[in-house]
């Protein structure tokens, strides 16, 4: 099981001034040093975050992991391309959203994805994750198409209301990891995860190949420093291995 760490809120403090600083791409070195297994970024339409340049400083940067988090647009595809990372994972973007709020609704996105996406991302290297809710139906269209992985959208369990909610959402994310490895596509997980509710996420749902967290973890260094948060979210993952 991997950590991948979402550098996005780096970018975002930076731009709250403009100063040029911090760099994202110092920050994933950081966290790299740090024992972290890669980064996550997602490069928006509107550039709220990370811009451009952001781009190509974690291509020559980033040693492990690198995750293009994109939505489907023509446009990302061909930045995608050109930066050729590790993995790219599609996920819905919509442009009022604070953060991407549930995963890809499969019946609407299907034909698109099967006919221009992912021929096009089919020409490279490139591994295709999906953003997904635990739906089995949305598993399995993405199954249909050839995904490489889904990475499952934690933000329901991580924001439940209440705790019978929580363990509600649980069952699903583990149904819906079963169902992912079964069929031979790679499990990833994130949106919401952070040192308190990681535990209890990684004690119910099995084969997790990746973890991918961003805000908490930035959030939580800005008091630790990103040595020790990263430390500390690698200490939980090691004491919770999937042996499921």
């Amino acid at each position: 099981m991997n950590l991948l760490v979402n550098i996005d809120h780096v970018a975002t403090l930076r731009n709250a001034r403009g100063e040029g600083y911090p760099v994202p791409a110092e920050a994933a070195k950081v966290c790299e040093e740090a024992g972290a297994d890669g980064i996550v970024f997602h490069l928006r339409g509107d550039r709220r975050h990370i811009v451009d340049d952001d781009v190509e400083a974690l291509k020559k940067t980033v040693k492990g992991t690198l995750d293009f988090e994109m939505a489907a647009t023509d446009e990302m595809l061909g930045i995608l391309k050109k930066t050729n990372p590790d993995l790219c994972t599609l996920v819905p973007e919509g442009r009022e959203e604070l953060t991407t709020e549930g995963g890809l609704n499969m019946s609407v996105v299907f034909d698109d994805f099967q006919k221009r996406v992912f021929p096009s991302i089919r020409e490279t290297d490139i591994k295709i994750s999906l953003f997904l809710d635990p739906n089995p139906e949305d598993i399995n269209m993405a199954f249909e198409l050839g995904a490489d992985a889904i990475e499952l959208h934690t933000g329901t369990f991580a924001n439940a209301a209440s705790d019978d909610i929580k363990v509600e959402e649980l069952k699903r994310l583990k149904k819906a990891a079963i169902q992912i490895h079964q069929l031979g596509m790679k499990v990833n997980a994130g949106h919401g995860l952070n040192l308190d509710n990681l535990p209890v996420f990684l004690d119910v749902v099995p084969h997790l190949n990746e973890v991918s967290i961003g805000h908490a973890l930035i959030s939580k260094s800005l008091f630790w420093g990103l040595p020790k948060t990263v430390s500390a979210y690698l200490e939980i993952i090691s004491i919770y291995q999937d042996v499921k």
